[in-house]
């Protein structure tokens, strides 16, 4: 039975991007981790019960203490002192106040750790818990003192729903209640919505829409998938499940890269300032796009009474086009994967290089060499799309060749510039071969 468990680490750095692709890089790098959305609790998922995340936090924070020196309080389920299930208790004071009471009080002092704070960490927090939701609704009004005495009938901690953790704000003009739901199976999505919904009313106001922050767990769609599907911002990606089945498996060769479905994880990657993803997992993710556009194309002309006379002639284009893409896919990987391996030849001592380099770069310039041919195959199959194609769908075609073009154009550079540290012979020769037969 697959067993999973949720990790969320919170980290007080919001501004400098390349700090947080760092945390991001760093955890991608754990054996057995995957990354699947940026938002240090433990959460059981799938065949693991509390007990076993108790457990899981109580050993991580020893180990917090005893690698960082930084004192950890335990809070939720792992907390040792029922005083300590709530994390606003701990937290009370913050850092300054804290830091002086744990000095004279020893009910505030931490769990693992000090008795003082860390002088510029402070402490840190480790829990498990159940599954978190958290989720805003936006009212159709700018007055947030509005949205501030919603918040307060219908939070928990004064006396409203129970597991319902909600503040009013504003946010670009428009009044909020921001909401973190600690039980979704005792108190439901749609629940929360609804006496949002009510108190809005009495207030002369309604609800204007609502998002999700973050992911949440199957079981809460399946109790709640009507008022998820009111949420401005609802995919089916934003279902942990989901991500975790798009996502490669942890601890394979694909160990480091987002889910199929973090779009934005993967373009943060290759914003961040540093070597890899670059210009050769551009090119292939460009590839992967256009064969995604032809495949789109193909199934909805498929669909086309008027399109049965070619039904076998677009099966095998889709099938095709399937198998290009899975491929451009995987290249979008192995091409970083390949550079990483260039990095570490170079640092190699230097009379151990030359063969290990040769050797990388040949791997370097291989991935954009396949992505170039597999482009010029695709490119074949979406300009016989095109011809066969009802006229609504040509703008989807030219954007699937524009795309294809410029994947064939990033790849080749790509093998251009490894190829030059690449000495004379077979490898260089079939290479250079293959790129004069490729038309830009």
């Amino acid at each position: 039975m697959r067993r999973l468990v949720e990790c969320v680490p919170n980290f007080s750095e919001g501004r400098d991007f390349a700090v947080v692709e760092e945390i991001v890089r760093a955890i991608q790098m754990v054996k057995g981790v995957v990354v699947l959305d940026r938002e240090m609790p433990f959460v059981p998922l799938e065949g693991v019960e509390m007990t076993e995340c108790i457990e899981i936090a109580r050993r991580t924070g020893e180990e917090i203490w005893r690698r960082c020196r930084i004192p950890v309080y335990y809070y939720e389920a792992a907390a040792r002192d029922p005083e300590r299930v709530n994390l606003e208790k701990i937290r009370k004071g913050q850092f300054e106040g804290l830091r002086e009471e744990v000095k004279t009080n020893p009910a505030r002092r931490p769990d693992v750790g000090g008795p003082e704070l860390h002088p510029t960490a402070g402490a840190t927090v480790v829990g498990a818990r159940k599954f978190l939701i958290a989720y805003n609704i936006y009212l159709a009004t700018g007055d947030v003192e509005i949205a501030k005495r919603i918040a307060r009938k219908i939070r928990a901690s004064s006396g409203g729903m129970p597991f319902v953790k909600a503040m009013g704000v504003e946010v670009k003009g428009r009044a909020q209640v921001s909401l973190n739901l600690t039980d979704f199976e005792q108190t439901p999505v749609h629940l929360v919505f609804d006496a949002v919904g009510r108190e809005a009313a009495a207030e002369g106001t309604s609800i204007e829409s609502s998002e999700i922050i973050g992911l949440i767990p199957r079981k809460a769609w399946e109790m709640a998938g009507a008022w998820f599907l009111k949420a401005e911002n609802f995919h089916s990606g934003l279902v942990i499940e989901n991500r975790v089945a798009e996502a490669p498996a942890a601890g394979s060769a694909g160990q480091g890269r987002p889910g199929a479905a973090g779009l934005t994880e993967f373009l943060n990657l290759v914003a961040a300032p540093t070597a890899v993803p670059g210009g050769g997992s551009a090119a292939a993710a460009a590839a992967a796009l256009a064969a995604s556009l032809g495949l789109m194309v193909a199934g909805l002309a498929a669909k086309k009474k008027d399109m049965a006379a070619q039904a076998e002639k677009l099966e095998k284009l889709t099938a095709d086009l399937r198998k290009s893409r899975e491929f451009l896919e995987q290249a979008v990987w192995r091409d970083a994967e390949s550079y990483e391996a260039v990095r570490a030849a170079y640092r190699l001592p230097k009379e151990q290089r030359e063969g290990p380099v040769e050797t990388a770069l040949q791997g370097a310039a291989a991935v954009p060499l396949e992505v170039a041919e597999a482009v010029g195959a695709m490119k074949a199959a979406l300009r016989e799309l095109q011809a066969m194609a009802p006229a609504a769908m040509k703008s989807d075609l030219l954007t699937a060749e524009a795309l294809a073009e410029a994947a064939l154009k990033g790849a080749r550079a790509n093998v251009e510039i490894n190829l030059e540290g690449i000495g004379e012979g077979e490898f260089r020769r079939r290479a250079k071969e293959i790129l004069s037969a490729l038309v830009l």
